[in-house]
């Protein structure tokens, strides 16, 4: 019965204790419980408020966002705009190349144009000494040609007052001559001198010279006249009958046969210092049917042209119609 009681003694006792470790248990499972809803729910809080911040966050990013787009936005109209711009600068750029080219061709031209401009100066001054050089010779031309005219008033003016005092002498004589106005060449009838193809003098001739050459001598070798005289010729002329060849000597041989007679020392009508005078003075040409003599009708006068001529020369007169006929080709140059 003691052992029963212990028995159960004992069961009560692992029952009681078993009990109070259930309890214990169950003590322990309750503050398990407990920190796990309190975990739980702490999380919960902590989830609710990571999710409030993430909201926040997701606000802030979406706000970021659109302007983050805004911006994108803004920086793509600003890229249109700046691709415009550099659009803009390239044609400016390019603009500026062309105007750079143009400018630098104008430089180019316009130092052509200065060195255009000083040739044209060079060449202006070149001008400027040739027009002094030429008014110089101008001048010195002008002076030339004064002079000239001096020379030739002159001349003319002896010229002049020679035929007059020839013709005004020889009008006083009954000698049948003729004076030409304009030369002073005195004219005489060949058919006084030689027969018909004859150049031999005949004595009607001679006597006809005896008279002539003192009187012919007398003008020409007068204070007035005798320093401007360079020469007397004596010409012979024919008719144009004939060869001219013919005439050509015909005509030289009675200049020759006048100049022979009035150049002799047999003369009686020179003096030694007059003989001396004429002999450094005369020549005899002839020349043939070169220049005969025209009528009134225009045909040639054959006994007219048939004839002799003693003409002068002034000492300048050669000069004088070298300027003359000079003077002449300048005129019908210009």
């Amino acid at each position: 019965m003691k052992i029963r009681r212990n028995r159960r003694k004992s069961e009560d006792e692992e029952t009681s204790y078993w009990l109070s470790y259930s309890d214990m248990m169950a003590g322990l499972l309750l503050v398990f419980v407990l920190i796990i809803s309190f975990t739980i729910l702490q999380a919960k809080a902590q989830y609710e408020a990571k999710e409030e911040e993430l909201a926040e966050q997701a606000l802030i990013i979406f706000a970021q966002q659109e302007e983050l787009t805004d911006k994108e936005t803004q920086l793509g109209s600003q890229q249109s705009q700046l691709e415009e711009q550099q659009s803009q600068l390239e044609e400016q750029q390019s603009q500026l190349a062309l105007q750079q080219d143009l400018l630098t061709q104008q430089q180019t031209e316009l130092d052509e144009q200065k060195s255009a401009v000083e040739v044209l100066r060079e060449l202006l001054a070149n001008q400027e000494a040739l027009l002094a050089e030429k008014e110089a010779l101008v001048g010195e031309q002008q002076q030339a040609l004064e002079s000239q005219q001096e020379q030739l008033d002159r001349i003319i003016g002896v010229k002049t007052d020679l035929i007059e005092a020839l013709k005004t002498r020889f009008d006083s004589t009954n000698l049948s001559v003729s004076v030409d106005s304009k030369t002073g060449a005195i004219t005489m009838d060949s058919s006084i001198l030689f027969e018909l193809d004859e150049y031999d003098l005949s004595e009607a001739g001679q006597r006809f010279l005896t008279q002539f050459i003192p009187v012919y001598l007398e003008v020409l070798m007068s204070p007035d006249f005798s320093g401007y005289i360079s020469e007397i010729i004596i010409e012979g002329h024919t008719d144009t009958e004939g060869d001219y060849m013919y005439n050509l000597e015909l005509s030289q041989q009675r200049a020759l046969a006048v100049a022979t007679f009035c150049l002799s020392e047999d003369n009686q009508f020179l003096t030694e210092t007059e003989l001396e005078t004429l002999r450094n003075l005369v020549t005899a040409n002839g020349r043939s049917f070169s220049d005969p003599v025209y009528g009134a009708n225009g045909q040639i006068d054959m006994d007219a042209s048939r004839r002799v001529e003693f003409k002068f020369r002034l000492n300048d007169e050669d000069m004088v119609q070298e300027m003359i006929d000079i003077l002449n080709e300048d005129n019908q140059n210009n």
